[in-house]
This record gives C-alpha cells, sequence and structure tokens, in this order.
C-alpha cells in the first residue's frame, strides 16, 4: 500500500508514514513545543484549536490518508456544531501550514488543503463614531480619571493593548510651547493564562474539576446545604488527567498581564498634534498628584495610564469603562476597537492619503487600511456627487464654463 501510495505521488518515501498528532508530525511540534517566553495570545489561540478541534478530528489518521474530502466533512461539523467561519479559517490555516511544512521535508509530495475551499468570511464590522459622537465623547470624559486614555485612542488610533501598554519614557512631550510630540507604539499590554508551577498539575487542583455526580450522590440530602448534582452530560466536564485550573496553582507562573510587542513587531512611531500634548502634560501632573497621596502604596509601573495605585489598567475594566462612557452619551454600544475604525475614517475623510493613514495606524497591508473607505465616508460622497454632476447637469452649462 505505501508502495502504490508513493507511485501515485502520495507519499516519497514508502517508509513508515507519521501520524497527526504524534510528536515527529510538525503540527504538534508547532502547537506544543513553541517557546513559552516568545508566546502570544495568537500561538495560544492556535494550540488551543490544535488541542480542541484538530488533534479530536484528524488525530491518529496518518498524513498521507487525509483526504481532502474527509478536512471538507470536519470543516462542515464545525459550522453545524456553531462555530464561526474565522474559526474553521483559522483552523484551515494552522492545518495547511503544517503540511506544508512536511511537503518542504520531503514527507509528502502533496497539501491536501490546498485542494479545499475554506468558507468565506463576512465583511468585517468596520463602523466607527461619526466626528459629532467623538466630541460628545471627549467633553462627557473631561472630568474622570484617565481622561486621555479616550483623546488618544480617537485621535491616534491606537489598539486597546497599544493604548494601555504606553509608558511615559517611550513619549516626547516635553519639547518647546505649540510644538508636537512623538509617540512611540513599541510595546501592548496582553493579559496571558497561567501556567501549573507544580509537580502534578493533574492533582494539584484536583477540587476544582468539574465531574459527574455518582448516581447515588453521597452529597445529595434532603436538609442542610443544597447541593445540585452534575449530570454525565454537562458541559464543561472535565477529562481524565485533566491540567487545566493553572489559574489557581499554587506556583502559578507565565500569566498575568504582561507587556509584549506589537502585533506588526516593528516599531511604529505616531506623531502627537500639540492639543494632544497639552492633554498628555496635563494627565502626567495629576498622576504625579496620585502618586504623592498614594505614597507606599503606589507600585510605579511606568505606564500612562494606570490604576490609583500606579498598577497597569484591566483592559477588562477599560472595556467597561468604555461602555459606561457610550452609555451615558446615549450613543450605542460599540467595542474599544471602534476608536481605532474611527480614527482611520476621520483621516480619510480629512483627505489623509491612504499610505499616511496605513503608516500611523500600523497596519501591515494596504488593503486593511482600504477598507476604511466606505459608502458612508465623505471621499465616497464626494465623489458620487461629482458623477451626479457629470450625468445630470445640462450639458449647455458644461459647455459655457468651458468656453469662459
Amino acid at each position: 500500500m505505501a508502495q502504490q501510495a508513493r507511485d501515485t505521488s502520495t507519499i516519497i518515501d514508502c517508509g513508515k508514514p507519521m501520524i497527526i498528532g504524534s510528536r515527529a508530525c510538525a503540527l504538534p511540534r508547532h502547537a506544543r513545543h513553541i517557546p513559552i517566553a516568545g508566546r502570544s495570545k495568537t500561538i495560544i489561540g492556535y494550540r488551543s484549536l490544535c488541542e480542541h478541534q484538530i488533534f479530536p478530528r484528524w488525530g491518529g489518521q496518518r498524513i498521507d490518508r487525509l483526504l481532502p474530502e474527509y478536512i471538507e466533512d470536519g470543516y462542515a461539523e464545525m459550522l453545524a456544531a456553531g462555530l464561526a467561519a474565522s474559526t474553521v479559517v483559522k483552523v484551515h490555516a494552522i492545518l495547511s501550514s503544517a503540511y506544508e511544512i512536511e511537503v518542504k521535508r520531503g514527507n509528502l509530495a502533496r497539501n491536501p488543503c490546498r485542494l479545499v475551499e475554506p468558507p468565506r468570511l463576512p465583511q468585517a464590522d468596520k463602523s466607527g463614531l461619526s466626528i459629532a459622537q467623538a466630541r460628545v465623547v471627549l467633553a462627557s470624559v473631561e472630568k474622570r480619571r484617565n481622561a486621555a486614555r479616550w483623546s488618544v485612542g480617537l485621535a491616534c488610533g491606537l489598539r486597546q493593548g497599544e493604548a494601555l501598554g504606553l509608558r511615559w519614557t517611550f513619549l516626547d512631550i516635553d519639547g518647546p510651547d505649540g510644538e508636537p510630540g512623538v509617540m512611540r507604539v513599541w510595546y501592548q499590554l496582553q493579559r496571558l493564562p497561567w501556567r501549573h508551577g507544580c509537580a502534578d498539575p493533574a492533582a494539584c487542583c484536583k477540587r476544582r474539576h468539574k465531574r459527574p455526580c455518582p448516581k447515588r450522590c453521597p452529597k445529595a440530602r434532603a436538609s442542610g446545604r443544597r447541593h445540585v448534582c452534575v449530570a454525565t452530560d454537562a458541559n464543561g466536564l472535565c477529562k481524565p488527567g485533566c491540567t487545566g485550573h493553572a489559574a489557581q496553582c499554587p506556583v502559578r507562573t507565565g500569566g498575568g498581564l504582561v507587556f509584549r510587542e506589537t502585533k506588526e513587531h516593528r516599531r511604529k512611531v505616531v506623531p502627537l498634534p500639540w492639543p494632544l500634548v497639552q492633554k498628555l502634560r496635563a494627565h502626567r501632573a495629576r498622576q504625579n498628584r496620585e502618586r504623592l497621596a498614594a505614597a507606599n502604596i503606589w507600585e510605579d509601573s511606568g505606564v500612562v495610564f494606570a490604576q490609583e495605585n500606579g498598577r497597569p489598567l484591566d483592559p477588562r475594566a477599560d472595556w467597561q469603562d468604555w461602555s459606561d462612557i457610550l452609555a451615558a452619551a446615549g450613543i450605542p454600544h460599540k467595542g474599544t476597537h471602534a476608536m481605532r475604525h474611527s480614527a482611520a475614517t476621520f483621516g480619510l475623510d480629512e483627505g489623509t492619503a491612504l499610505a499616511v493613514v496605513q503608516e500611523l495606524l500600523g497596519h501591515s497591508d494596504i488593503r486593511v487600511t482600504r477598507g476604511y473607505v466606505h459608502v458612508s465616508s465623505a471621499l465616497a460622497a464626494d465623489g458620487a456627487e461629482r458623477v451626479s454632476r457629470a450625468l445630470f447637469e445640462p450639458t449647455a452649462t458644461k459647455t459655457a464654463t468651458r468656453a469662459r
């Protein structure tokens, strides 16, 4: 059989083929052996997809026997189970990347994922605030703590992690009055999951494991403390040998809020106009007063936007603050990323070149920036008006204008 597969160019070597999920296969090597020190939320997400979608669905199969039809059936199962199309596309990217590595190493002659069409993604919602709404937001946050946080978000279009990861050492705002400043966006604040630091993760948090109750549950009593039995088909049951619940490990490590390089892994420099420099100077003065009032409670993390004790702002609390601001201003709820969409739209509507907006926002591909030129923009409206004048204005008027 192996000889026949080699003759049909399915595999190159007729030796013992590898299994999806085995240690020799490229897929688990990428999912499990990436150095923890260099991990990011993207890598953690890909690893989770391998463990929860790819290995349970295709694990144990020989890499040369995974046909395109099997892959298509797996994608259909994921969609039928209610997973988003974007999740299926990520699974397709991971699987295809691993197969490409096997092809380069000579273990396979072709990548079956090339013969599979992943689901199409719907167009992302890039709607932001209007100029009027943005002005209402900025006026309503003047008396709030970290008011400059929202000015920076709307004016510079920073991602949430980039704004919360800003540190004073990366800001140049002490030039002459009236001069613009510079903001170096090199890092972002991310929340990473914790890892077990103990020798036996399965036994470490055994009381945290969710297991089904036995038929005659000893905790079910007619009187005393109430107990709700867990059914065998309940959601979220822990598998045998579960090594999760690392957040409750007494010697947990590697998680929490950490500073990481920005998404593009390049050092973005953003100019700060003078009005924004003024707001940041005033914010720094208020923070210095808070530092003196907090005394020894203050933890100097060096971040621009901090809690009352000096620690970095929690992204969840930041999201809730933004939600409260919009609700108080009577604006429909939008995520914190709407500030980034708003900044891109404002720049394009004011006639800023597409390449300049790309540079300011840090998009790696100009096609992402071009997605902000939508039908509701001022540029599109102006273009439609010009076409309308060309089509529907009287010809005589246009001729007379040219004669002059």
